[in-house]
């Protein structure tokens, strides 16, 4: 059992940040990797971010430099800075918890979304 809660979504200007929280809870000692994905209307969910446990990230080509992900381990808690969003940001968000592990099946956990827009 994995639980997942985001935070932090709401409706932003054009131009402006949001930071979306997402807490874990659970049995997450096997979790290396984190990441947020997004889904907007009409469209399919895609990844915006990932972080492994050794501190590698990726990002979705459209919010390279302008989002951030990372963890606060203490706290159990990944983060999403958005800054300078945009229009095309609007989506409902989700966290993610992975577990790639060697000899194990892959497994997923999400978190029930938090919605994100961003007016003109």
């Amino acid at each position: 059992q994995v639980q997942l809660v985001e935070s932090g979504g709401g409706l932003v200007q054009a131009g402006g940040s949001l930071r979306l929280s997402c807490a874990a809870s659970g049995n997450i000692l096997s979790i290396n990797v984190i990441g947020w994905y997004r889904q907007a209307p009409g469209k399919q969910r895609e990844l915006v971010a990932t972080l492994t446990s050794g501190g590698i990230t990726n990002y979705a080509d459209s919010v390279k430099g302008r989002f951030t992900i990372s963890r606060d381990n203490a706290k159990n808690t990944v983060y999403l800075q958005m800054n300078s969003l945009k229009p095309e940001d609007t989506a409902v968000y989700y966290c993610n918890a992975g577990r790639r592990v060697d000899g194990l099946s892959p497994r997923d956990y999400w978190g029930q979304g938090t919605q994100v827009t961003v007016s003109s």
